[in-house]
């Protein structure tokens, strides 16, 4: 019977940690299902993401002086550059950077963030998944 328990605890120590592992890395179709999970929640009629829908809300103001284009630039397969800080911004198009959209965590964070700046709220579920159908289709 001891060698069983101690087998059960290494399958479940490696289950965790795999686990944990997938809550970190996760790939841009993975995050953007999360997204389509949440927008139909919200909405029984859902009916599914555009990425011209994405395109137009990533170039456009909503109100304010700012585009999510006003830092990530016109083309998202290009770096850009923070409009206050300058700072350089890696380029958003995962064809572009295969580190864009690998975690969501910081996915969250980040569109947290820009969304209040660019729309002064956070930004549904449907414009989430919508902007990333749009960064999603861009090829390099």
């Amino acid at each position: 019977m001891q060698p069983f328990k101690s087998m059960a605890g290494v399958l479940l120590a490696g289950a965790l940690a795999l686990t944990g592992l997938a809550a970190v890395a996760a790939t841009p179709a993975e995050i953007q299902k999360t997204f389509e999970a949440e927008a139909r929640a919200g909405a029984p009629g859902f009916g599914g993401f555009s990425a011209e829908r994405g395109r137009q809300f990533f170039d456009s103001t909503h109100g304010n002086d700012w585009s999510c284009a006003s830092c990530h630039t016109l083309n998202p397969r290009q770096p850009g550059k923070h409009a206050k800080t300058g700072k350089e911004i890696a380029p958003m198009a995962p064809a572009a950077n295969p580190q864009r959209f690998s975690d969501a965590a910081k996915v969250e964070k980040w569109f947290k963030r820009n969304c209040k700046d660019v729309l002064g709220r956070a930004c549904s579920a449907q414009e989430k998944g919508d902007v990333l159908a749009y960064l999603m289709s861009l090829a390099k």
